[in-house]
């Protein structure tokens, strides 16, 4: 009798905001082999005395490799597939790579890990150039009677006045995730200048009055306009078929690139990308603002 094949299983589960939630149970079967693989890897590199490098016995090397690691590096083989069969399977749009969190690993027993990401939140803009042609006419007719005649509004001001229309026409549900993910880079970012400048947290919230929670509540703001207005001239972007050049793609590095590294470090395909992407949400906010 043909000895039944073991799998991954995987359950699915989504929020009202578009936060999505995967549980992965992988039998102890699948573990133990992936676990001698990583092991194996692992003997590479450690020196283990009365053994000549990377031929110590597996369970030798296992003594010398902590259990972290060696639970990050097995599942770590077979997270990104499992993942990946998901997405496919589903027809997910994850806004970020997911979070892993490990449920269970007991010895002997299938092994349980939890996978939450969430969804790039949809957009419906409608007929947005009348919206935004509307909303931006009604605040800027003049009549005699309302004093001085304003004056010719800079291209900064006109973008500025474009941005809030857009933020107070087009609403977007954003996930909580993605408002924490940006909230915490923010923070980072901002715990780094301290440091730099050899403050405390403390005592830089105290110069300039904020708390903890009211820094944060600040930043949760920002952010969910940040995002939003990000979707929403990617949005716009797509509607227009508005196409970067990769001749535009290499001016933007080498004007952000002064040094030959920084250029390098940007000169990847995955930054190209964002970079791309920035490109088209530039555009597509000066087509907007052209409507002024």
């Amino acid at each position: 009798m043909a000895k039944k094949a073991v799998s991954i299983s995987s359950a699915l589960a989504k929020t009202q905001d578009g936060g999505i939630q995967i549980t992965f149970t992988i039998p102890f079967e699948i573990i133990s082999q992936t676990r001698e693989e990583a092991l194996t890897e692992f003997a590479k590199d450690i020196e283990v005395p009365g053994f000549r490098k990377g031929k110590a016995p597996l369970e030798k090397v296992r003594e010398r490799v902590p259990t972290g690691s060696l639970i990050e590096h097995t599942l770590s083989h077979l997270l990104p597939k499992a993942v990946a069969e998901v997405i496919n399977k589903e027809k997910l749009r994850p806004a970020i790579y997911p979070r892993f969190e490990l449920v269970k690993a007991e010895e002997g027993e299938a092994w349980q890990v939890r996978a939450v990401t969430c969804e790039v939140p949809p957009v419906s803009l409608g007929d947005y150039k009348k919206v935004i042609s509307g909303a931006l006419r009604a605040k800027s007719i003049w009549t005699p009677g309302q004093g001085e005649k304003p004056k010719e509004r800079s291209k900064e001001e006109k973008e500025q006045e474009v941005i809030h229309a857009l933020l107070e026409s087009f609403k977007v549900e954003i996930p909580k995730l993605l408002i924490d993910e940006e909230v915490n880079a923010r923070l980072s970012n901002l715990l780094e200048k301290i440091e730099r400048l050899g403050l405390t947290l403390d005592g830089y919230l105290a110069s300039v009055g904020k708390s903890t929670d009211s820094l944060r509540a600040e930043y949760e703001i920002q952010a969910k306009n940040t995002i939003a207005l990000d979707l929403i001239l990617t949005t716009v972007a797509q509607e227009e078929k508005i196409e970067i050049k990769e001749t535009e793609v290499d001016a933007a590095i080498a004007a952000a690139g002064a040094e030959p590294k920084v250029a390098e470090r940007l000169n990847t395909p995955e930054q190209r990308r964002l970079i791309r992407g920035v490109l088209a949400r530039r555009t597509a906010l000066d087509s907007l603002s052209a409507l002024l």
